[in-house]
């Protein structure tokens, strides 16, 4: 198993491209169910979530022509086996995304509950009323959601709570349903509007996206495109929580700040010099930090996805930080192990207390899930000697050739086994 071994003490400089976004290819892959002519994507990240998608919807019949590393297309004109089997999903919660264009397309699909990352519950029973709502027959029996139906018919759905997946699902499921079907309080996600503007240039009627209500108006079948990936704001955010914790100078490329108001404000506010370009973000960073709080919700405000992060540099900035978790009830594992390299956190239920220190010093740590991956990575970085992150296969499910990114931009860094 692979290994990150990295000397910290180097100050991030120099220019990186960004890739494009996981949580938005995840979905627009699964697109390619809706329709039976050819879906070509660029700016697809090499990722290991991609390559399992690729091999599950392979597995459904779909034939993958992978032109390069971040270019595919696929053909969906054939859909022979809707199963997606808990071999192949067990470590990617993103599958469930194949269940609502399978039911749309071919009115019936087995898929398994998802696994992925342990940072707490995230059900999918948002996904399986909103199918119901839709006429489909939805039942659970031994680890699988099995949903069929003639034909999808539109209705007024309503999530209980704000869900990106669930949003994408039932939008997807809708594109080929018989009548309109509105989603309230869906989510509003810029990778939402990344997957509404690919089913768009598919033929599907849709409008909202990137409100908290979406309509669909379903059509009788869909017809291939060309779409790119939108960049992935996550992993931008990640380089610039990197730089400024190193005090670092750095230009991100191939991406932009308008998916990131929120992110860029908090970094200003621990000192850092960001300036917007079209599609690229300079950050300089000052001699320290300054310590930050912040609370994670729905989109626009503060990412969950950057909580990890921004821990990270609070344990070395100037002060004290409060930050509170409200989407995930189980993602503070990090915190143990930011400690193991000299971090001060205290955590009581949903909020933890950071206070910045002075310097972190270079220990054996062990990544319990994708984000969690990288706030270590970002604390190895600052930490003097030497820090070896164990279980990095968390990192390479969600940011493209990181090692080689960070080496582009002098951090000592390189993957052991």
């Amino acid at each position: 198993m692979d290994k990150l071994l990295i000397e910290g003490g180097s100050p991030l400089k120099g220019e990186v491209a960004i890739s494009g976004a996981k949580n938005a290819a995840l979905p627009i892959l699964c697109a390619a169910l809706l329709s039976k002519e050819p879906l070509h994507l660029t700016n697809l990240p090499d990722l290991n979530d991609v390559r399992t998608m690729l091999k599950l919807l392979a597995q459904m019949g779909v034939k993958v022509h992978r032109e390069s590393a971040n270019s595919v297309t696929l053909d969906g004109s054939t859909i022979d086996n809707p199963v997606a089997p808990y071999e192949m999903v067990k470590t990617m919660r993103a599958a469930i995304l194949v269940l609502g264009p399978l039911v749309a397309r071919v009115g019936d699909a087995r898929v398994s509950l998802p696994g992925g990352c342990a940072i707490g519950a995230r059900p999918v029973d948002q996904h399986i009323k909103g199918l119901q709502s839709m006429g489909a027959e939805v039942t659970v029996e031994h680890g699988y959601v099995h949903a069929k139906v003639p034909r999808l018919r539109g209705a007024r759905l309503f999530t209980d709570m704000v869900t990106v997946t669930g949003t994408e699902n039932l939008m997807m499921a809708a594109c080929l349903a018989d009548g309109e079907t509105v989603i309230e309080n869906a989510a509003r996600e810029p990778e939402v509007v990344d997957l509404a503007n690919c089913l768009v240039s598919m033929g599907a009627q849709i409008s909202g996206a990137g409100t908290d209500v979406i309509r669909i108006r379903g059509v009788a079948q869909l017809h291939g495109a060309t779409h790119r990936v939108m960049p992935d704001r996550i992993e931008t955010g990640t380089y610039l929580c990197a730089a400024a914790a190193t005090g670092g100078q750095i230009r991100l490329t191939g991406t932009s700040s308008c998916y990131l108001d929120s992110v860029i404000d908090k970094l200003m506010d621990a000192g850092c010099e960001i300036t917007p370009e079209r599609e690229a973000i300079r950050l300089q960073a000052p001699r320290r930090l300054t310590a930050v709080s912040l609370r994670t919700a729905p989109y626009p405000a503060f990412p969950t996805d950057m909580q990890a992060q921004f821990m990270a540099i609070n344990c070395v900035a100037n002060g004290t930080a409060v930050i509170r978790e409200t989407i995930f009830e189980n993602r503070y594992m990090h915190a143990v192990e930011l400690a193991r390299l000299g971090a001060d956190i205290k955590i009581d239920g949903n909020t933890a207390v950071v206070r910045g220190v002075e310097r972190l010093e270079g220990a054996t740590v062990m990544a319990t899930d994708l984000r969690a991956s990288a706030s270590l990575v970002i604390a190895g970085l600052v930490a003097q000697g030497e820090t070896l992150v164990d279980r990095i296969y968390h990192l390479d499910r969600g940011y493209e050739h990181l090692d080689e990114k960070l080496a582009r931009l002098g951090a000592r860094v390189r993957r052991v086994r």
